[in-house]
């Protein structure tokens, strides 16, 4: 490979967002479809609670992606918008509710996600696992994917979930190396590799992510894509980071789209299965897409599970 695009000097004013980051705004019958079902099953929705920049796009074309365990998370990530605190319930009947959910949406392939519950025994483990048997009961033909916590690094609560066997189990590095104590500051770079190596050791297609603009360089870019690879991981997603409030991180670039191409080139040309990278692409952007160019229906866990009706999941 050549090596990583010049930086301009230009991307690094952030006090304007460049034109490459437009997103469609929400409107139409297909967003009200939706707002309309989040609200009606009280269910959280991370493109709400994590001010996803695709909410407008995905919504309008009727999909979601649920977040279950509640909207409060029990760490304080300077990256993310979800609000910290400590939990005030454990909502027993939301898998059922999530489960309906998916298939009013009639969709073909479902992502879900959670707030971390540290103050939980087993990090919320068995609600995952109840959420995904409650889908897959309901929703036969349908996929899942699920974005999971790193539960702590305790592999016998990774187990619980892994058992429930999702079809692709993501579970975002999110930056570098050197950026993981700052950025996610609960969080281990070696604890979320070992979460990943561990689920692809129990036979899943695994998943990460990560975010571009938060001060890295580009060789730790590389490293980190190295990483992944040689951790076994088989798709990943590469996008922007987006300062949600004041208080978060800042932004310290916009990495323009070419820079991401590159990176897309590069993780591919050292054995990454799929690799999603743009400006706007989110861990659960086009996961649909990233399921079918890696494994193909015949490979998921689910019999058929896509196909039925062509909805694309959101972000």
């Amino acid at each position: 490979m050549a090596n990583a695009p010049a930086r301009d000097p230009a991307h690094a004013d952030t006090s304007r967002k460049p034109s490459w980051l437009r997103a469609k705004l929400p409107s139409g019958s297909g967003y009200n479809a939706v707002r309309k079902l989040v609200d009606g099953h009280h269910l959280h929705s991370v493109c709400q609670s994590a001010q996803c920049p695709n909410l407008g796009e995905c919504w309008t074309r009727g999909t979601a992606t649920v977040m279950i365990l509640g909207n409060i998370c029990t760490r304080s990530c300077n990256f993310c918008a979800i609000a910290t605190g400590r939990p005030t319930e454990l909502d027993l009947g939301e898998p059922a509710r999530v489960a309906d959910a998916v298939a009013k949406m009639g969709l073909r392939h479902c992502v879900i996600t959670s707030v971390a519950r540290d103050e939980l025994l087993d990090g919320g483990a068995s609600v995952w696992a109840a959420t995904i048997r409650a889908i897959r009961h309901a929703n036969p033909k349908t996929a899942i994917e699920v974005l999971v916590p790193d539960f702590k690094g305790k592999m016998e609560h990774v187990d619980i979930v892994l058992e429930a066997r999702p079809d692709i189990f993501n579970h975002n590095l999110e930056t570098v190396e050197r950026l993981q104590k700052p950025v996610r500051v609960q969080a281990r770079y070696d604890r979320s590799r070992s979460v990943l190596r561990h689920a692809k050791s129990r036979g899943l297609t695994t998943k990460t992510g990560i975010m571009l603009g938060l001060g890295e360089e580009p060789g730790e870019i590389e490293q980190t894509l190295r990483d992944i690879v040689s951790d076994g991981t088989d798709i990943v997603t590469i996008g922007q980071y987006l300062q949600p409030t004041p208080q978060h991180w800042p932004v310290k670039r916009w990495v323009p789209p070419e820079e991401f191409a590159y990176w897309k080139k590069f993780g591919l040309s050292i054995g990454l299965g799929v690799v999603e990278s743009g400006p706007l692409v989110r861990s659960s952007y086009h996961a649909d897409e990233q399921s079918e160019k890696y494994t193909g229906a015949d490979h998921l866990n689910t019999e058929n599970n896509l196909t039925s009706e062509k909805t694309r999941p959101a972000s």
